[in-house]
């Protein structure tokens, strides 16, 4: 099944609109019922109808006389913005645009269970079984102190799958890495139906919401740029 959201083919960076002079707009959710019950309906117009929108309408503010990052994608503003790690003004902004985009198109209806085929190789062959990996990466979601993020990702040095969690806004788009999945552990992400249950949160996306499909697409990407070595792992 696919996802909810409209706004791009899963197998496709995030791109900001090259033409500058219209403004980055709010990806469509075709239905704000689509995750219930797992992610309700008021936590999506929370969330996506009133944070992530506040992001978008702050960042075109930042970005409308601002001729020196005019015409970048999202992935190179949230690169250049973060700066060496001495963020500019728009990164904040940027970053959290980017990185919820992704969040929405790591879920579908009748997601979680199991990944198939290469994505579920691979992630044995890093984690020694997929147990180990979601053990990893609850384990990693709990610990997180105060806002931030967590991701699966592809490190392109080490040719090999980790999870990983940033802090506040921070991608690991920054670090080089390519991420095959997130999962939002700010507050307003999981309050309003959880409360301040986030191991039940954590738990709901890894068993229902997680969109393998989406990383499948992410990972057939990944190999265009990362050869993961002999024998090739087929993802696709």
């Amino acid at each position: 099944m696919g996802s909810c959201f409209n706004n791009s083919s899963l197998a496709c960076s995030h791109l900001l609109a090259s033409d500058f002079s219209r403004p980055l707009k709010l990806p469509k959710i075709l239905h704000l019922d689509a995750l219930e019950p797992y992610m309700s309906q008021r936590t999506l117009e929370m969330h996506w109808g009133k944070h992530h929108r506040g992001y978008v309408d702050c960042l075109n503010k930042q970005l409308e006389n601002n001729n020196v990052l005019y015409g970048y994608t999202m992935d190179e503003l949230v690169k250049a913005t973060y700066n060496n790690g001495n963020p500019l003004p728009e990164f904040n902004n940027a970053a959290q645009v980017w990185n919820h985009d992704f969040f929405w198109e790591s879920m579908q209806p009748d997601g979680g269970k199991t990944p198939e085929g290469g994505v579920l190789q691979k992630i044995e062959k890093d984690f020694g079984s997929f147990a180990n990996f979601k053990e990893k990466f609850v384990n990693a979601a709990l610990s997180v102190f105060g806002s931030g993020w967590i991701w699966l990702v592809l490190k392109t040095k080490e040719k090999r799958l980790e999870v990983v969690k940033t802090s506040n806004a921070v991608t690991p788009l920054v670090w080089g890495d390519i991420p095959i999945i997130s999962l939002d552990m700010w507050e307003h992400a999981y309050y309003l139906d959880y409360k301040n249950d986030r191991g039940k949160y954590v738990n709901i996306f890894m068993n229902h919401l997680v969109s393998w499909n989406a990383a499948k697409a992410r990972m057939a990407r990944a190999e265009a740029f990362v050869n993961l070595g002999e024998p090739k792992i087929p993802v696709a």
